[in-house]
């Protein structure tokens, strides 16, 4: 079973910066593609960004140009640098992953925009 750890979460005032990253237990290299979602509170889970094996990208209208999602094979990771945080980019953020084997998510981890 893939395992996914997601770390760099935490709290972050309005317009600052925060980068989330991703590890896998296996080699991601196989993964078609990797990417991140989040929930907030009484909403669905929503897509915020997707990287697939041929390195296109694909991003969530809400956060276009001011996050960005990288893939990194020899370290098993896929990472999101998220910046300019809005009050509305508070939510958990899950990481993703659908390999040859099926489709993993990691536990999640918080991120709190406040002021």
């Amino acid at each position: 079973q893939v395992q996914l750890v997601e770390s760099g979460g935490g709290s972050i005032q309005p317009g600052g910066s925060l980068t989330l990253s991703c590890k896998a237990s296996e080699r991601t290299a196989t993964f078609y593609s990797m990417g991140w979602w989040r929930q907030s509170p009484g909403k669905q889970r929503e897509v915020v960004a997707i990287q697939i094996s041929d390195g296109r990208k694909t991003y969530a209208q809400s956060v276009k140009g001011r996050f960005n999602i990288s893939r990194n094979n020899a370290e098993n990771e896929v990472v999101l640098t998220m910046g300019t945080l809005k009050f509305e980019d508070t939510a958990i953020y899950f990481c993703n992953g659908a390999g040859p084997s099926g489709e993993y998510w990691g536990q999640g981890t918080q991120v709190n925009v406040s002021s």
